[in-house]
């Protein structure tokens, strides 16, 4: 069998997938199902739109389900490293500033490098797994750094690590 993914994540992430599930589990299952109940009621169900969509919806939902108690089961909590304050690691926030071709630099950005679990980019967590974590990763304050992203590459100087 297949070893299972890891799923990096911080405690306060977990927790907020465990309150997810529960949600999914107690209040909207028995929302799609009385959807599902008012539908057939419609009667022919293979005309029956509001049937098909409620059918669709709780796959959705079961999916939904499956996906976060895998991702909960696989979960590795991410541990601050309060040791090495210099150097880019999991869970710890990174200011960065491109450099431009003149060699200036553009505006400072901070990221929290998180898990794929609890990415959220506009929230300034990326993903370990993004091009830009992988290329900042394990490098230290002062440093130089090539990302290749989607529109090309750039460079940026890690600015501070916390």
């Amino acid at each position: 069998m297949a070893e299972e993914k890891s799923y990096y994540m911080t405690e306060e992430g977990k927790e907020k997938l465990i309150k997810e599930l529960e949600y999914l589990k107690t209040e909207k299952r028995k929302e799609v199902v009385e959807r599902i109940k008012i539908a057939r009621g419609f009667g022919d169900l293979s005309e029956n739109s509001e049937y098909d969509a409620a059918k669709d919806e709780q796959a959705f939902v079961e999916s939904r389900i499956a996906m976060l108690e895998k991702m909960i089961r696989n979960s590795v909590i991410i541990e601050s490293d309060n040791e090495n304050t210099n150097t880019v690691t999991l869970g710890k926030q990174v200011t960065i500033a491109e450099i431009l071709p003149d060699g200036s630099e553009e505006e400072e950005e901070k990221y929290t490098i998180v898990g794929s679990a609890e990415a959220d980019p506009f929230e300034g967590k990326i993903s370990n797994d993004s091009p830009m974590a992988m290329s900042l990763l394990g490098r230290q304050v002062g440093e130089e750094v090539i990302v290749q992203t989607p529109g090309g590459e750039i460079k940026v100087r890690i600015k501070d690590v916390k």
